[in-house]
C-alpha cells in the first residue's frame, strides 16, 4: 500500500509539473517544482481531510513546522525570543555598537492566518538580514492560529504586541528611536500589518505612530471574490482561488457551506451595499488590469451566514474609509502579477494617493504569491530575493 501511495503522488507531482507557466517567469522549472510540491501537499490534505484521517489545515501545518527554525544569534545579531503582552516574538537586535537610538521594524508573517510562524527559515533569514543592514531592531511577532482561533483574534494579538512595543519604557528598553517605526507584512500577514497600522494611527490614546508601512503582495479585502485577479489566477500558480477561499472561510467561521457562497461571490449580506464603492476595481485599477472584464457587483443577500468580520475593516482595511485612511503614513506597496491578490494592493495603492498618501508602488510583472518563503536553499527562488531587496532598499531610504 505504501508504494502504490507513492507511486500515485509521483504521477500526481509529475501531472501539476508539466502544468505551463507564463513565458516571462524567472527560474521556470524550478517554480513549476514548487508549485508542484505546494498543489501536491493541498491534494493530499484534502484526501486526508474526505477520509477522516484529520483535518486540512493540520497536515499543512505538519509540512510548516518542518521549516522551524530555533533563536540562533549570529556574528551580527543577537536573537532572543521573548513576550509582547503574552504574544509571542522574535527580537533581532544588532551587535554593533550604536551612539543614537535604533529604528524599528515589526514584521507579521503571512500563511493565510492557518499556518506559519516567525520560526520559519525564510522569515528569519529576512528579519535576521534587516536588522544587519539596517542596524535596526526587528520584531517578528507571532498570532494564534485558525481555525482554533478565528477573527478577530489575529488582529487582537498583533495590534497587542504592537501597543506593547510602542510604550515609552518598552522603546527605552530596546533603544529605539519612537519616531522611526515601521509595520510591515507579507500576503495576510500584509492584511494584518495594514489593519494594525489604520488602529495605531487613528487610536488617540497610542502615543507614539507608525512612520512606514510595508505591504509586500497583501491581501486587503474580503468582499469581492471575483476581481479581475481572481479570474486571472484563479487557476494559478502557488496559490489557487479555491484554496484561497477555503482558507479564509477557516479564519472566519466553522461553516463548511461558505466557501461555496464565496466561490459564487454571493457571500455579502443586503446591508453591505455601501462598501462596494471602496473595492470597485472598474475605477479603482490601472486600464491595463481591468482588461476586458465588465464590473457588476456582487449578489447580496443570498447566503445564509451573515458575518459581521466581512464588513470589519479589521479583516478587510480596504473597507476603510476616506478620513480614516488619511492619516496613514508613507507606504510600500508590492504586488505580483501572477496573484490571485494582485489587485487589492492595486485598489489601496490608489484610494491612499487618492487622499494624500506618499506611495510607492512595486508590481513584479514576473512575481508569484509567496516569493518570500522562497529565500533559503534548497527552495530559493531569484524572485524572492529580488522582493528582499526592494523591500530593503525601500526602508533604509525612507525609515
Amino acid at each position: 500500500m505504501t508504494f502504490k501511495a507513492l507511486g500515485l503522488l509521483c504521477v500526481l507531482f509529475a501531472f501539476y509539473i508539466c502544468v505551463p507557466v507564463p513565458g516571462n517567469i524567472e527560474e521556470p522549472w524550478k517554480v513549476r517544482a514548487l508549485d508542484a510540491f505546494i498543489k501536491t501537499i493541498d491534494f493530499v490534505a484534502t484526501c486526508f481531510e474526505n477520509a477522516g484521517i484529520m483535518k486540512y489545515e493540520e497536515f499543512v501545518s505538519i509540512i510548516f513546522k518542518l521549516d522551524y527554525t530555533d533563536p540562533l544569534s549570529d556574528e551580527h545579531v543577537t536573537v532572543i525570543e521573548t513576550a509582547f503582552a503574552d504574544i509571542p516574538v522574535r527580537l533581532y537586535t544588532p551587535k554593533r555598537k550604536s551612539e543614537m537610538p535604533r529604528r524599528a521594524v515589526i514584521y507579521i508573517h503571512g500563511g493565510a492566518f492557518c499556518f506559519g510562524s516567525f520560526k520559519q527559515m525564510s522569515f528569519d533569514f529576512l528579519n535576521r538580514w534587516t536588522a544587519n543592514k539596517l542596524d535596526a531592531v526587528v520584531v517578528g511577532l507571532d498570532y494564534r492560529l485558525a481555525p482554533q482561533h478565528q477573527f478577530p483574534a489575529q488582529f487582537e494579538d498583533s495590534f497587542a504586541a504592537v501597543k506593547f512595543f510602542l510604550q515609552d519604557e518598552v522603546l527605552t528598553k530596546y533603544r529605539v528611536d519612537p519616531t522611526r517605526i515601521c509595520i510591515a507584512g507579507d500576503s495576510f500577514g500584509g492584511t494584518l500589518a495594514a489593519a494594525v497600522t489604520q488602529q495605531v494611527q487613528n487610536n488617540l490614546e497610542i502615543q507614539h505612530k507608525i512612520k512606514l508601512q510595508a505591504l509586500l503582495y497583501p491581501s486587503l479585502q474580503l468582499i469581492d471574490s471575483y476581481l479581475p485577479a481572481h479570474r486571472d489566477n484563479e487557476y494559478g500558480l502557488i496559490l489557487t482561488r479555491k484554496t484561497g477561499i477555503k482558507l479564509i472561510s477557516l479564519y472566519l467561521t466553522a461553516s463548511e457551506t461558505l466557501s461555496l457562497a464565496v466561490l459564487r461571490n454571493q457571500h455579502m449580506p443586503l446591508e453591505s451595499a455601501h462598501l462596494f464603492k471602496f473595492v470597485n476595481w472598474s475605477s479603482l485599477l490601472p486600464k491595463k488590469y481591468r482588461k476586458d472584464y465588465v464590473y457588476t457587483e456582487p449578489v447580496l443577500g443570498r447566503c445564509n451566514h451573515s458575518l459581521p468580520a466581512f464588513m470589519d475593516i479589521r479583516a478587510s482595511p480596504l473597507l476603510a474609509n476616506d478620513s480614516q485612511l488619511r492619516n496613514l503614513p508613507s507606504t510600500y506597496i508590492l504586488t505580483c502579477q501572477y496573484d490571485l491578490v494582485r489587485d487589492d494592493g492595486f485598489m489601496y495603492t490608489s484610494r491612499l494617493q487618492n487622499v494624500g498618501v506618499q506611495v510607492t508602488h512595486d508590481h513584479l510583472e514576473d512575481g508569484i504569491h509567496g516569493a518570500l518563503l522562497f529565500m533559503t536553499s534548497p527552495l530559493h527562488l531569484h524572485l524572492g530575493l529580488r522582493i528582499k531587496d526592494r523591500y530593503i532598499s525601500w526602508l533604509d531610504k525612507n525609515l
